[in-house]
């Protein structure tokens, strides 16, 4: 049987979550995000909830104009349900997206602009919520058969430099998440403090397998990416640079468990 794309990147995604899995600590995620299966049918009713008010939005606007629709509502609506939190505890990227999409349909109708282009940024959300409803009914599969950690509502420190590493990549994909949010301000400081607590405590240690390597990453950590979200590019920007930072970070991870088993050895 052939997969569209959407799902086997979907499973790829829940499939890398299964061994880097790791503790979302801000925002209002409850104990439901650790029993998914109790929660998917009110997540389920959560998104066409979602759905149905923002799509309100979109006929008001073309009914009695931009006034009227209340187009920052759709944040509100967003932030009522408890499925903002399970998706973002269980694919941050997604999380981005429906971000993204909300703010679509904001700034369509902010801006004015034709009935058919805020049209076709809410049926690009619907395609969003929906693929992420499916993400979580994966991740609850998954949670099921023992597979899926427990999300600490209290982030853990990292016990060594790959785990180190990889919460650097988890706190990049947060940046991208609160970027999207435009909570701009929050974004940076995730950044900075991703590089000041969580990678300057393994800089050293990279230094003596490739001094090249760490500084390109300084870089990104201390230009790169703040200059880019100080310019408020899209949301698809930022993530292209996170992207390229990312595979600078694999690379890290690969040289650092390359030296581990070199030591093992002797």
């Amino acid at each position: 049987m052939i997969k569209s794309p959407w799902i086997v990147n979907l499973v790829a995604a829940i499939t890398l979550l299964l061994t880097n899995q790791l503790a979302m600590a801000n925002g209002e995620i409850g104990e439901h995000v650790n029993h998914l299966s109790d929660n998917v049918e009110k997540y389920e009713e959560e998104v066409v909830w979602v759905i149905k008010k923002v799509g309100g939005i979109v006929e008001r606007y073309e009914a009695e104009g931009a006034k009227a629709a209340n187009s920052g509502a759709v944040v509100d609506y967003w932030e009522a349900v408890q499925f903002h939190a399970a998706i973002e505890s269980n694919y941050i990227q997604l999380y981005a997206e429906i971000w993204q999409g909300l703010y679509g349909v904001k700034e369509a109708v902010d801006q004015q602009k034709p009935v058919a282009d805020v049209r076709n940024e809410y049926r690009q959300l619907k395609h969003t919520l929906w693929q992420s409803l499916g993400a979580v009914k994966l991740a609850a599969v998954y949670q099921d058969k023992g597979l899926l950690e427990v999300v600490q509502l209290r982030e853990g420190a990292p016990s060594n430099s790959v785990e180190t590493l990889e919460a650097v990549k988890n706190r990049l994909h947060k940046a991208v998440a609160k970027f999207a949010e435009k909570a701009y301000d929050e974004s940076s400081t995730i950044v900075h403090e991703a590089y000041l607590n969580l990678f300057e405590g393994v800089e050293g240690e990279l230094i003596t397998l490739n001094a090249d390597l760490v500084e390109d990453l300084e870089k990104d950590f201390n230009v790169v990416l703040p200059k880019t979200i100080k310019s408020k590019v899209s949301t698809d920007e930022l993530r292209g640079a996170v992207k390229t930072m990312e595979a600078k970070l694999d690379k890290a991870i690969e040289l650092v468990k390359n030296n581990a088993k070199q030591k093992d050895v002797f």
